[in-house]
């Protein structure tokens, strides 16, 4: 062999080995599930319109406490906005949503050079093409003082990494926020220790969230702020409405200064305790390797398989928003038991506190998700709200840390009953039926509106809530309440109270009175038993929630085909969902006297008067089912999937809402979604992709497969599952927690047979237990 035959054989074997490696580590990389996913997701969004209305949330699943860069002013909801082009901070978040607000927030900043503390002074500029997001690690470049942040985090602490260049002057500041706060610095322990109480409600009066800051550098300058800004120089110690602390110090270029930081809800003690139990001595990069791992360990019950990598990342991305609330709010104790400060009482007590949700979000598709890959966490969760109940007198809608004023329904009857009737293991069971049925029974000496029953007397003597007795959403009420009647009344049947049962099933039908067959739609009706006039059935508001009648007519979750009933068959049923879609997207926005943010989002999808964006009509594709045609619902449900959801920073549209419209999407591309809590069915739309293997909690695993899928094959030919031919539009609970393979055969063209049978169709009231 000639001596260039060797060389190029050389080169030749290189080059195979080089590309080999590579294989193996983009090999690895796609076995790193967390790494698909995008925080940014949903940031690009204000007030106007909301393409997720999210933040880029820095933590571990279900975090007490989460992290966010900082580009809006101290007290804006929209803390995070993709479009803003300087940051103001690293904080420490609890915000649910920019609509709720944020509570026990303080920040991180750094900055070189002449010193400025001020939010405006202090904040640099910055870009996307310097800042990296990860839900274990964010980093980003701070331009005006030639400084990287980094920062990863734990349940209650976090680890943050600040490189300098060569300075005299160089600074870290902690910003304890308004509403009442206090920092004081010890430069013997080279830490900072404080509290802030700021808050958006739903607190006690001695509720503070206090933090311990633990430094690896002298400190060679320390000052204080105290209210208006004013500097207090070489101080060591401030207290009042707004106040800081700065430390300082001469750096080399390249020099790093860590910061662990730590927090609690309980005392000053416990947060210097979560900080050595979470972080410790751990570097930075263990804390971030725990935090990533912490992540790939839930990420991973989900096993996507597919061509389309786009696909795969907003699978991901959004998976990783359904497991960031509710958020838990207990700590351990030196004991290591579990404890937590009551939002309710201002007690500590022992046992599981969550919060951070909005049930009228979440209900729908959230906490079914729990229930089906989650259900020793949602028993944790259940925990929570018995205690709730014990420290409160009444169970939670919309937490944030405490009952807040919000939405409307009594939508943790079906939270408590799915997670009973699938299993969900519960200590408080008993306790729990006790407040659902407080909830439909009494309406005195409610927190807030939100809380209990509005209109429970109307409700429970006329059959529906009003429209002329000055209580609003009167119709989004009577239908969220017959629906949580059914789950009163279904989980009564399993605890065998028959004579309960048999009430709330026909407490249940409720939603007839509040149905004007005339316009075969859902009206508000007064007193006197006369509907509503004038009618306009795109009025958003009013009688309904953030919605018009064209949305909420479907929120018949238990029983479609007796909606089905009072429209007049299949055939007008199915044809007034075609309607929906088919009209423009007219509204009447009067009752709000502006175009609120969810009516822009309808407006310009392009999709009639769907209106995924928001909550009430998520649902409503999948109704073509119990209309005996399917195939519908997997057009639609394709489309939404792929035209409405990307891993970019307009990714969503409208309100994410703690995991929801993400919780739609994620059942959707599986390939079902739960209609209706309390059964034990799922009902079949269009898989997204060509497999997807679920790794259960009980150990076993349920596979769902789709032959021929692509972007233009997402019609069902046919299914089977584990080897048998299968023609329900549903499947069962039971059927998917004892593992198997679905397999579903697609293709580009309908067929408009499968599914097509009535004994196919899913669960309904009507055609099942209890008949009118």
């Amino acid at each position: 062999m000639k001596v260039r035959d060797k060389i190029r054989e050389f080169i030749v074997v290189g080059f195979v080995l080089c590309l080999s490696a590579n294989q193996e580590l983009i090999s690895q990389e796609k076995q790193s599930l967390v790494d698909y996913v995008n925080p940014l997701m949903g940031t690009d969004s204000d007030y106007s319109i909301s393409n997720g209305n999210t933040y880029p949330v820095i933590a571990t699943p279900w975090a007490m406490n989460f992290w966010s860069p900082m580009t809006a002013k101290m007290g804006d909801g929209w803390t995070y906005k993709y479009h803003d082009k300087k940051i103001r901070g690293i904080k420490q978040t609890h915000q649910p949503s920019p609509w709720i607000n944020d509570y026990a927030a303080f920040s991180l900043m750094a900055v070189t050079g002449n010193l400025k503390f001020q939010e405006d002074d202090r904040e640099s500029w910055f870009s996307h093409k310097a800042e990296t997001a990860k839900p274990y690690y964010y980093s980003v470049y701070l331009a005006d003082y030639d400084v990287t942040a980094e920062v990863s985090p734990t349940e209650r602490a976090a680890h943050f990494k600040f490189t300098f260049p060569e300075s005299n002057t160089s600074y870290i500041m902690l910003d304890a926020f308004f509403k009442g706060s206090m920092v004081k610095i010890i430069p013997s322990e080279r830490k900072i220790i404080g509290y802030c109480r700021n808050n958006s409600g739903g607190v006690p009066e001695n509720f503070h969230n206090y933090f311990v800051a633990e430094f690896d550098k002298d400190f060679e300058i320390n000052h204080t702020w105290t209210d208006g800004w004013k500097i207090l120089t070489n101080a060591t110690e401030s207290k009042g409405e707004h106040v800081g602390a700065i430390i300082g110090f001469k750096t080399k270029k390249g020099e790093v200064v860590h910061v662990k930081v730590a927090s609690s809800f309980i005392s000053l003690d416990q947060a210097q305790l979560n900080l050595s139990k979470e972080i410790g001595k751990d570097t930075f990069e263990e804390t971030k390797e725990k935090a990533k791992q912490a992540w790939e360990k839930e990420l991973s019950r989900i096993q996507v398989e597919d061509d389309n990598i786009d696909h795969v990342r907003t699978f991901y991305s959004s998976l990783y928003r359904v497991l960031l609330f509710p958020r838990k709010f207990y700590e351990y104790d030196k004991n290591n038991a579990v404890v937590h400060y009551s939002p309710y009482n201002g007690k500590v007590n022992s046992g599981y506190m969550f919060t951070d949700n909005g049930f009228w979000d979440t209900f729908r598709a959230v906490f079914p998700f729990f229930n089906m890959m989650y259900p020793d966490m949602n028993g944790h969760i259940l925990e929570g709200l018995a205690n709730t109940y014990k420290e409160s007198g009444w169970l939670p809608e919309w937490a944030s840390p405490g009952h807040r004023d919000c939405m409307v329904g009594s939508n943790s009857a079906p939270i408590i009953a799915d997670a009973f009737l699938k299993g969900v293991q519960n200590k408080d069971t008993e306790l729990l039926f006790e407040a659902m049925l407080k909830n439909a029974t009494i309406e005195e000496g409610r927190p807030v509106k939100s809380v209990g029953r509005e209109g429970l007397g109307y409700y429970n003597t006329l059959g529906y809530v009003p429209y002329n007795v000055g209580i609003n959403e009167n119709v989004a009420r009577t239908l969220e309440y017959a629906f949580a009647d059914f789950t009163i009344a279904k989980m009564a049947q399993k605890l065998g109270k028959t004579n309960i049962a048999d009430t709330y099933f026909k407490k249940s039908l409720n939603y007839k009175n509040v149905f004007d067959p005339s316009v075969n739609l859902m009206r508000g009706k007064n007193k006197e038993g006369d509907f509503q006039t004038p009618f306009n059935p795109l009025k958003w508001g009013d009688a309904f929630t953030e919605g018009n009648s064209l949305h909420y007519t479907w929120s018949v979750f238990h029983d479609i085909q007796g909606l089905i009933d009072l429209m007049g068959g299949k055939e007008k049923f199915a044809s007034k969902l075609d309607e929906v879609f088919q009209m423009p997207p007219s509204f009447d926005d009067s009752y709000y006297g502006q175009t609120i943010h969810e009516i822009r989002e309808m407006q310009v999808a392009n999709m009639g008067n769907y209106a995924h964006g928001n909550q009430p009509i998520q649902h409503m594709i999948y109704l073509y089912n119990y209309a005996n045609q399917p195939y519908k619902a997997q057009k639609k449900i394709r489309e939404v999937l792929t035209k409405l959801y990307a891993a970019t920073p307009d990714g969503y549209c409208g309100d994410e809402d703690n995991g929801q419209t993400s919780a739609w999407y994620v059942f959707s591309s599986l390939g079902f979604y739960p209609v209706t809590s309390g059964v034990d069915q799922y009902v079949i739309g269009s898989p997204l992709f060509k497999k997807v293997t679920l790794y259960l909690e009980n150990g076993k695993k349920f596979q769902i497969d789709a032959k021929n899928n692509s972007k233009d094959n997402l019609y069902i030919q046919s299914a089977t599952l584990n080897g048998d031919a299968y023609f329900n539009s549903f499947i069962k609970f039971d059927v998917i927690q004892k593992g198997g393979r679905l397999e579903f055969n697609v293709d580009k063209r309908p067929n408009k047979y499968w599914g097509s049978k009535n004994e196919n169709v899913p669960y309904s009231l009507s055609n099942n237990e209890f008949k009118n």
